[in-house]
């Protein structure tokens, strides 16, 4: 019924794996992050997000309050569960999962105080407390919570806090909506485009998020017109969207964004499967 935040998940997959730490290793990891999201071999980063993963654990045990490390946890995490599918390792989601929650809420409570037992009353005055330097911990925060959400299987409980995840989402987009090529425009169109009304659904909110997102990244980011012909397109029933926007994907030169090369591999990848499947989807 969610499957939209692991779809999410599987989008910002090269852009968020092996991401960096500071200050934790004499190394210049933003140089290693750099060339790793450049990288055109999925298989080699799958192979090695692992042994990161195990670094990362090894590193919050001993320093389990420590902002930067649970950020850098929190990215991994979210960034190996949304990309299993890729990967070949499809029974390892929900672990990860449990781990992107568990990080992502220590590091929402750690920056900002909040918590996913606030009410709804409670969760919007803190929220409107929140500056804009508190940004990134807030996005992530929400972001690991969302895909631990996606994995209970549409449980009541669990949808209750996505609304609470929507919210941490409007917060963002309202403090910088620029942060992370536009992540939180990225999730809220596939959010409010992928529910029934009945649900918070809303079809032209869907296309203000997506447009708003592309319009950031200026269309280099594939995963955003992957997600627009899914869960906008193709839920309107709008087969010349859906076309336009996997074709341009399709037709992108990886070389002209060769920052983005990792994440544009994976949606190049989507897209063709929504091609093949379009006589199906209308």
């Amino acid at each position: 019924m969610i499957a939209y935040c692991r779809h999410f998940g599987q989008l910002l997959f090269g852009l968020l794996l092996l991401t960096t730490l500071p200050g934790c290793s004499p190394l210049n990891l933003s140089a290693l992050t750099a060339n790793l999201n450049r990288q055109t071999d999925l298989d080699l980063v799958c192979e090695g997000a692992p042994a990161y993963l195990l670094m990362l654990d090894s590193l919050l045990v001993e320093h389990p309050d420590n902002p930067k490390l649970l950020m850098g946890g929190v990215q991994a995490y979210t960034a190996y569960a949304g990309a299993v599918g890729e990967c070949g390792h499809p029974e390892r989601v929900i672990a990860m999962t449990v781990k992107a929650r568990t990080y992502g809420l220590a590091l929402l409570h750690e920056e900002t105080g909040l918590s996913p037992e606030l009410t709804f009353p409670e969760l919007g005055a803190a929220l409107a407390k929140v500056q804009k330097d508190e940004v990134g911990p807030l996005f992530w925060g929400g972001y690991g919570w969302a895909l631990w959400i996606a994995s209970q299987d549409g449980s009541p409980a669990a949808l209750v806090d996505l609304l609470k995840v929507e919210q941490l989402m409007q917060r963002v987009a309202a403090l910088n909506d620029t942060y992370f090529r536009g992540g939180a425009h990225l999730f809220l169109g596939i959010y409010y485009g992928s529910r029934p009304a009945l649900y918070g659904g809303n079809p032209e909110l869907a296309k203000q998020h997506f447009e708003r997102a592309l319009a950031i990244n200026k269309r280099s980011f594939l995963p955003v017109q992957t997600a627009y012909a899914q869960y906008y397109a193709k839920n309107q029933f709008d087969r010349e969207l859906y076309l336009k926007l996997v074709e341009e994907v399709l037709a992108f030169d990886p070389a002209t964004a060769p920052e983005l090369s990792l994440s544009n591999l994976v949606a190049q990848r989507q897209a063709r499967r929504l091609l093949a499947k379009i006589d199906d989807n209308f």
